[in-house]
């Protein structure tokens, strides 16, 4: 950001008296201010130099405040303009919003008004920027890790280290918290990295074919043996298997992994006898190996074997400060195969990612942004796009934009009726309104009288 501790704002007013107000009141709030008392004059203060925002007259001499608004998308469509305006311009207000405009304020305003609306507008356009930082970094595919949390540098710290050794890795975390990339990574940073890297989960294959698929069978095994057959840690020779799920794993094959760490041999199933494999193991787990093996359900043989190199992954609700990356990289990833390249998400819908618990950690993150892509349509997610359980109730569909348009045309309309005592007509007057138009939005709003 440009400019002073908050940035540079161009105030365009024709009024001298408001605009050195308004630059010395901005300026007392740390901003650098650029002032310009007409629209061409603005135009060409915005070429000299970054600005970051905008704040401008919707009536001036000349080029009025909604074609500085055209004119200034046109050259950088991310840098927001609050208008300013009186009473008898609201309708031209909510047109230039429309338009594009961040925000309008309703002369007179509170000087605080404005520096909370500028302040919101700042932090929606780091978003923007920190969301499309990303975007740009996702070249890299699905399988890049993201890690710009001191818990998950962490992490990434103790992998690098387990890399290069060539002990067993014990993966511990929550589901949904990435133990099999950073398997991947571990295996891609050892000394095997050009020898196969093959996973099986312990808790997705029945127990019956759990033995085989880890072992290999031969010929007359059983029934359906018909060939001999490598399990995957013969064909993992070399490499690096991952065993997912371990604390899901039968006693009994328990017993055999242990044989495999301690021997570096194993035996499959109708073998006359043992085959010895080079691999490296990598374990991962959500569940609790100290408690299960109190509960007799893991040899605990086995847990010191593995326990050489713990590495625990962090749930996401320990990683916060992966919450943009991590929402700006799925939103590249899944933008690409969605056809929807280029969204990024609104600072109400951002606040609510934050606000919740992600008890399904990042997979979970995924699949809240892939779907919000599939079913919104707008360039940026909004409340109404995430599932329910992440958006409150009261997000309607029309979105927070809308909502607050309405609330502040309804503001300025009640205003100009107490302004002149209740009259009707004055206030159409006032606002530069037919009486139709101001009967309808009454009736749109509630008002009797």
């Amino acid at each position: 950001m440009s400019g002073g501790a908050r940035g540079t704002v161009l105030v365009v007013e024709d009024d001298r008296d408001m605009r050195v107000l308004l630059e010395d009141e901005l300026g007392a709030e740390g901003w650098t201010v650029v002032t310009a008392a007409n629209g061409d004059e603005a135009l060409a203060r915005f070429r000299e130099g970054r600005v970051d925002a905008v704040v401008t007259d919707l009536q001036m001499p000349g080029m009025k405040g909604d074609r500085l608004l055209a004119e200034v998308r046109a050259l950088e469509r991310d840098v927001p303009v609050v208008i300013m305006t009186a009473f008898g311009t609201i309708e031209s207000a909510v047109s230039a919003m429309k338009g594009g405009a961040y925000h309008y304020l309703a002369k007179p305003f509170r000087i605080e008004q404005l520096v909370a609306t500028l302040a919101r507008a700042m932090e929606e356009r780091a978003l923007r920027h920190a969301l499309v930082a990303r975007a740009a970094e996702a070249g890299a595919g699905e399988g890049r890790i993201v890690a710009e949390s001191p818990a998950m540098r962490r992490t990434l710290e103790m992998v690098a280290l387990a890399a290069g050794a060539d002990a067993p890795v014990l993966l511990l975390g929550e589901s949904g918290t990435g133990k099999e990339l950073l398997a991947r990574a571990l295996h891609a940073a050892s000394a095997r990295r050009e020898r196969p890297f093959v996973t099986l989960n312990c808790a997705a294959i029945p127990e019956t074919l759990l033995e085989s698929q880890l072992f290999g069978y031969r010929r007359g095994a059983f029934t359906d043996a018909r060939e001999d057959r490598a399990g995957v840690l013969q064909e993992a020779e070399g490499g690096t298997v991952l065993l997912d799920e371990i604390g899901d794993m039968p006693l009994a094959l328990q017993a055999k992994v242990l044989r495999l760490l301690q021997n570096r041999e194993i035996h499959p199933l109708g073998a006359a006898a043992p085959v010895t494999v080079d691999v490296r193991l990598v374990a991962a787990t959500h569940r609790d190996l100290e408690a299960l093996c109190a509960e007799g359900r893991f040899r605990r043989d086995l847990y010191y074997r593995l326990n050489v190199l713990p590495v625990r992954v962090p749930p996401l609700r320990e990683r916060l400060e992966d919450l943009v990356p991590l929402a700006g990289h799925f939103l590249a990833v899944h933008g690409r195969t969605t056809g929807r390249e280029g969204v990024t998400l609104s600072l109400e819908a951002m606040e609510l990612l934050r606000r919740h618990a992600w008890p399904g950690n990042v997979r979970e993150l995924e699949n809240a942004i892939l779907r919000a892509l599939v079913i919104g349509s707008g360039r940026a997610i909004g409340p109404e796009d995430l599932p329910e359980h992440i958006r409150p109730a009261r997000a309607g569909a029309e979105g927070e934009r809308v909502r607050l348009l309405a609330e502040v045309e309804k503001e300025q309309v009640l205003r100009a009726l107490r302004a002149v005592g209740g009259n009707k007509a004055a206030a159409a007057r006032l606002l530069g309104l037919d009486r139709k138009t101001l009967y309808r939005k009454l009736e749109q709003y509630g008002v009797e009288g």
